[in-house]
């Protein structure tokens, strides 16, 4: 199983949605919480080459994006094998 690592704040409703998503498929995750904590999100922003929003997700050290491009690679059915462990360079081709 992949090593999934999710950043997130309390209020946002796309974290609670990619929560959500990776719950229903029963996968654990590890929940960083930037709220109030600048240099934690100075780190997930370096993390995510640049992006500063939340969530930003990652599956075994792929960035991945956001609950946008986590649940367009769910649309595409690419997403289940990311969890499984089966990381590739490029989950978009």
């Amino acid at each position: 199983m992949a090593k999934v690592e999710i950043y997130t704040t309390m209020a946002c409703p796309y974290c609670m949605a990619a929560k959500d998503l990776l719950s229903s498929k029963k996968i654990e995750f590890t929940e960083i919480s930037v709220d109030g904590d600048p240099e934690g999100r100075q780190r997930m922003t370096s993390r995510a080459q640049g992006r500063f929003t939340v969530p930003q997700i990652f599956i075994d050290d792929l960035h991945v994006g956001g609950f946008d491009d986590m649940a367009a690679l769910e649309r595409r059915g690419a997403l289940d094998g990311l969890l499984a462990g089966g990381a590739s360079a490029n989950p978009w081709d």
